[in-house]
This record gives structure tokens, sequence and C-alpha cells, in this order.
């Protein structure tokens, strides 16, 4: 399972377009959780943590894989 960080989410909305991203990148398995209050997404896979990073960033916000 990797973790990643992402800041910048306000909304479900962005909650959202944050779970989209992510299960596009090839390699991921399964979105786990966005969580909004902790400001945290959990994926399940092989995706290259620099993909799942670029995906976030695409849409706005700012991410780091924490684990």
């Amino acid at each position: 399972m990797t973790k990643l960080k992402i800041e910048g989410m306000s909304c479900q909305h962005c909650v959202k377009s944050v779970d989209e991203a992510l299960s596009e990148v090839p390699g991921v398995d399964r979105v786990v959780a966005v969580r909004l209050d902790e400001g945290e997404a959990e994926v399940e896979g092989s995706a290259d943590h620099n993909a799942l990073v670029a995906a976030v960033e695409e849409e706005g916000y700012d991410a780091r894989v924490v684990q």
C-alpha cells in the first residue's frame, strides 16, 4: 500500500478528482481511500510513486509519497 500526503483539497469535489486521477495511473489496483480531513490518499498496487504524485499534481494539488 502507498500513502500520499495531499495539500490543497477543500471539498468533496477535490476528493473525487484525486480519486479518479489516482485510479487512472497504470499499476493502481485500487484507491483505498482519499481523506479530505487528513489530506491523505492510500492506493494499492504497483504504480510508480512519481506517476502517482504527477497524477495528483495535474489536478492542481500538491502531493508527496509518505509510505
